[in-house]
């Protein structure tokens, strides 16, 4: 029987590639595709000074997760959570943060607060719960030595962001169990080290992995980052409606 093979597109013919992919592998010797996430984690790691990093398909689904992880260590799966009073969101922020809080279905209230941030804000949780860890939206907050220590920190790499991959996303911590449910809950809850015939689910994942294509254009961006010193556009509160404002929040949350 042929061997399952999940990332085919390394041994694919280089013109059927895309080119960074092709490129990235050559360059770092690399002969398995998903190495290049491992590569691409590790460099982000290094340059935020994180322990580890775990490469999403979103900045949206990197606090989607990190409050999942956050709703399993509390031992309160889904629409059960007791110990979550509330949380708490700066009114101006992008409208996918709020709809991630609410599809998580871990809250039992989502407020709104008027904080005039400028690189990075705090997503606040009122919990008793010895494990928790707090999460932050660093989507326009992507610099040298950025980490936060004991939290999550949600980085974006969409098309405007310093690493514009186009869509991507990537959580920072330096818990190292944290860490390796992250990378099994973006994968179907899949240990990816393991042959998909051997490996024995223990828990409910989620699609939102990112690909060896995605991850070997941000290799690329980020090297180019690095070497030109670019600089970072500083977007701030100014440039995103009153969540508070919108009827569909104020329905959800009531």
């Amino acid at each position: 029987m042929k061997k399952y093979d999940p990332w085919p597109s390394g041994k694919l013919p280089l013109w059927k590639q895309r080119p960074e992919l092709a490129l990235v592998m050559q360059q770092y010797g690399i002969t398995e595709p998903r190495e290049v996430i491992d590569l691409f984690e590790r460099q982000i790691a290094e340059y935020c000074d994180a322990l580890y990093a775990v490469a999403v398909d979103s900045c949206t689904n990197a606090i989607f997760l990190s409050l999942k992880y956050n709703d399993t260590i509390s031992g309160c799966m889904g629409i059960k959570q007791v110990l979550f009073q509330a949380i708490s969101l700066p009114k101006h922020t992008y409208i996918s943060v709020p709809q991630t809080v609410i599809n998580t279905h871990c809250q039992l209230s989502l407020s709104f607060r008027d904080e005039k941030w400028l690189n990075s804000y705090e997503l606040i949780y009122k919990i008793k719960n010895k494990h928790y860890k707090k999460i932050f939206d660093c989507a326009q907050n992507f610099n040298r030595n950025s980490y936060i220590k004991n939290s999550f920190c949600c980085l974006s790499f969409q098309i405007k962001k310093t690493i514009p991959i186009g869509k991507g996303g990537m959580i920072l911590t330096d818990n190292l169990e944290a860490a390796k449910w992250f990378r099994k809950a973006r994968y179907e809850g899949r240990d990816v080290t393991k042959p998909y015939d051997k490996d024995q689910i223990d828990f409910i994942g989620w699609n939102m992995y990112m690909t060896p294509e995605d991850a070997a254009r941000g290799v690329v961006l980020l090297e180019d980052h690095i070497a030109n010193k670019r600089k970072q556009k500083v977007i701030g509160w100014e440039n995103y409606t009153d969540l508070s404002k919108q009827k569909v929040f104020k329905r959800d949350i009531a």
